[in-house]
């Protein structure tokens, strides 16, 4: 009869083997699935970049660059590789439902409070 100890080892090794297996696949399909989104940005698109800054895709000349417009006018260039989604856009009717259901529940628009202005010491 086998001594348990010695069937521990190679089914630790095993299960081990198994959990490296199945994580690196899983890192390789994520990997996969995120230059699929990087390859497939088109003009137009708004996405978030990994810094968390959001934009929309103003030019895709090159394929590890893209100029993406932060502001209107602002255009900055990027590489693919920053950018972590694509995310769906505001419209302005959004913000206008938001703001209506605001007015509506009687509360303000901004619970921000606003500091006093700073007293200049100016020679007189």
């Amino acid at each position: 009869m086998m001594d348990p100890q010695t069937l521990l080892l190679p089914l630790l090794i095993v299960l081990v083997g198994g959990m490296l297996f199945f994580g690196s696949r899983r890192q390789r399909k994520a990997v996969a699935e995120q230059q699929k989104l990087q390859t497939s940005l088109q003009v137009g698109d708004r996405v978030m970049t990994t810094s968390g800054l959001f934009g929309t895709v103003a030019g895709v000349d090159s394929d590890t660059d893209i100029d993406i417009e932060i502001a209107p006018g602002v255009v900055t260039t990027w590489l693919r590789a920053a950018v972590r989604e694509k995310v769906n856009p505001t419209t302005e009717s959004d913000v206008v439902e938001s703001e209506d259901e605001e007015l509506v529940a009687g509360e303000p628009a901004s619970t921000a409070e606003v500091a006093p202005p700073l007293e200049s010491k100016s020679k007189g």
